[in-house]
């Protein structure tokens, strides 16, 4: 009877051992595959529009040693089904982006071929974490990374390694153009799988069509969605894809500002391209915070050489990052664009404008007056949440 005792002492102390063990051993790997310390994993969406500075602030984000990003994943979307409007194509880009921000990349299958690896993602290379360990071996995971260094060494592995590294991050950021209502995040917003926040980055049209006109061939068939034409490819020469992108720009603010649903609060931040350039310490750090994010000393060093830099910007590359002046950049527009083209869109965007902080110009002489300020203070269009 003493021996069967033993033994049942024995075999549930062996029992307590091995369920401590395999507890253990269960909480090592999760720390390992999440990277998040016991916190919630954090998911950043920065939803903007083309020749925005979205890809700019991107970058801010993907050098960041704690951040997944992916850089436009809805390209793939668009680029399968052209043939469909932007408005019928927001569920499959929602979709997709859920997946992504759940590190679940075999959404991708279906907008891919079946043999790929991990330079069949669009612009894979403008991701710091697609270009080190785990996803490629040449860098170490903390490094600034380089497009070209990126893509001549890490492209051809595969695809598995995606998922492999966005599971080891805390932070999931993905930038995105191809959203035209807040409100179609909402089952995003309410996904208690998801730890949503909202970066909403917006620009002065008058630079933005100054811009796109730099990449006119490049944006002829986003132009056909937005336009909804059935898959015909669109010169946007009548300013027409500014202005729904104007329209999309206030819906967008005027439901996180004035007609927010209680989920939204504290999960939705503004941000203007021409503020990030003056100042970009200070709203590199702001965006940050919000992100729950810290600013390292690598990381402030590379802002400072990314925006005073010497170029002026001129570069047609549709996605190129390069060092240069940023705040040149921005005022690009007031003596290359004629005053009748600033006029059209500032009759088109006027709404937009004036919400957002953007002063119109009534004449050439205007315009060419630099020390006329066109960006007004920023309290003119913050909000508080009530």
């Amino acid at each position: 009877m003493a021996k069967i005792r033993i033994r049942g002492f024995v075999a549930t102390g062996l029992l307590v051992i091995q369920t401590i063990f395999l507890l253990v051993l269960y909480s090592r790997q999760n720390i390992h595959y999440s990277d998040t310390d016991g916190k919630e994993k954090v998911h950043l969406l920065i939803l903007s529009s083309w020749r925005s500075g979205s890809s700019f602030v991107g970058q801010i984000f993907s050098q960041h040693p704690d951040v997944f990003y992916m850089m436009e994943p809805a390209w793939h979307v668009w680029v399968t089904m052209f043939q469909n409007s932007a408005k019928v194509l927001h569920m499959a880009v929602r979709d997709l982006v859920r997946s992504v921000f759940l590190c679940d990349m075999s959404v991708f299958d279906s907008y891919m071929p079946k043999e790929k690896d991990v330079s069949s993602l669009f612009q894979w290379a403008v991701s710091r974490a697609l270009c080190t360990v785990p996803a490629c071996k040449s860098f170490p995971r903390d490094e600034i990374t380089s497009e070209l260094a990126c893509k001549t060494l890490c492209g051809k592995y595969p695809f598995d390694n995606v998922k492999q590294a966005c599971n080891l991050y805390s932070h999931v950021v993905i930038k995105e153009v191809r959203f035209f209502d807040l409100k179609v995040l909402y089952p995003l917003l309410t996904d208690p799988s998801l730890n949503l926040k909202i970066l909403h980055l917006v620009r002065d049209p008058r630079a933005v069509a100054k811009s796109r006109e730099q990449s006119r061939k490049a944006l002829t068939r986003d132009n056909g969605i937005v336009l909804n034409t059935n898959g015909t490819k669109v010169d946007d020469i009548k300013f027409e894809v500014i202005q729904e992108i104007c329209r999309s720009h206030v819906q967008i603010y005027e439901t996180a500002a004035f007609k927010a649903p209680s989920f939204l609060k504290n999960r939705y931040m503004l941000v203007r391209y021409e503020d990030v350039v003056r100042d970009p310490l200070r709203e590199i750090s702001e965006m940050y915070k919000f992100a729950e994010l810290k600013l390292t000393n690598k990381l402030e060093k590379w802002i400072y050489n990314i925006t005073h830099g010497q170029s002026s910007g001129n570069k047609k590359e549709a996605f190129t990052i390069t060092s240069r002046n940023a705040v040149n950049v921005s005022q690009a527009w007031r003596y290359v664009l004629p005053f009748e083209k600033v006029k059209t869109i500032q009759d088109v965007c006027k709404g937009a404008m004036n919400m957002l902080g953007y002063q119109l110009v009534d004449s050439e002489a205007e315009q060419k007056d630099l020390n006329m300020e066109v960006v007004l203070p920023r309290k003119q269009y913050q909000f508080s949440w009530s």
